[in-house]
């Protein structure tokens, strides 16, 4: 027989819940965590996600795969977009590459929603290496769907 767990209290300070949300995220994001990616600052609207490019990161020309890239702004985008505890999936996104990454470098990945309207919402993602330097720029479109991510019952 399953005993019905109660919720999770969601805080509500904005501040505390995005840190709530993006704790609860993380826990269960095993594709950021494989590729040891850190949240780093989270806030309503707002993520900095950073990532180390390792060897196995590196494509044919010796510098980092775009689909790593890719990767590190999309999690950026998504800590970003469910900051505010509803829900939220990627409905699109597109991205630029500036410059290549290398072997040992430090991408820090920043996420800043642009606009929030009902269901939809636009954020802007600049990935950047451990000097400043521009390395990609991302913009995705979300959704927000049925759900939170923290005080949602959990079934034992």
């Amino acid at each position: 027989m399953n005993a019905h767990v109660p919720a999770v209290e969601v805080p509500t300070d904005p501040q505390e819940l995005a840190q709530a949300v993006g704790t609860v995220m993380y826990a269960g994001d095993a594709a950021s965590q494989g590729l040891d990616m850190k949240v780093e600052e989270i806030a309503p609207g707002y993520a900095r996600l950073t990532m180390r490019v390792r060897a196995d990161m590196l494509n044919g020309h010796k510098t980092c795969h775009g689909g790593f890239i890719f990767a590190l702004a999309d999690s950026a985008f998504a800590f970003s977009c469910n900051s505010r505890n509803v829900s939220t999936v990627a409905s699109g996104c597109t991205i630029d590459y500036l410059a290549p990454g290398f072997e040992g470098d430090q991408l820090t990945a920043v996420a800043q929603e642009r606009s929030l309207a009902g269901r939809t919402g636009v954020y802007d993602v600049t990935v950047t290496n451990q000097d400043g330097r521009n390395v990609a720029l991302f913009r995705g479109r979300s959704y927000r769907i049925k759900g939170q991510v923290v005080g949602v019952p959990v079934e034992a």
